[in-house]
């Protein structure tokens, strides 16, 4: 099966609040947000971000605005001023995010 990234159906942001992360995805498209309604659930971001230990993954829809919110619960090994990786505000991870490899049949 052909994929393509994320990327190509959306674009993101995050940041940290406190040990947790959000990470907003706006689809571009009407199609694209259908496409990650029925995709893109909490689940598969957990397991998309296993290896970072995250002890819960929460969804959050923003209709209006095409875009989902995810937050990522004790993802950021104590947040900024307690954290020795090197992202410890979790300002990349969309970007990982974006870089996941989803099905390219999906929205046109």
């Amino acid at each position: 099966m052909a994929t393509v990234p994320l990327s190509q159906l959306a674009h993101g942001r995050s940041g940290d609040k406190g040990n947790h992360a959000n990470i907003a995805i706006i689809a571009h498209t009407d199609a694209g947000f259908a496409w990650l309604r029925a995709n893109l659930t909490a689940e598969v971001v957990a397991a998309y971000f296993a290896p970072l230990g995250a002890s819960k993954v929460e969804r959050f829809e923003a209709a209006n605005v095409r875009a989902f919110n995810f937050v990522l619960y004790d993802v950021l090994a104590g947040g900024a001023s307690r954290s020795l990786r090197t992202d410890t505000q979790g300002k990349t991870l969309a970007v990982a995010l974006l870089r996941m490899e989803v099905p390219a049949n999906g929205p046109a």
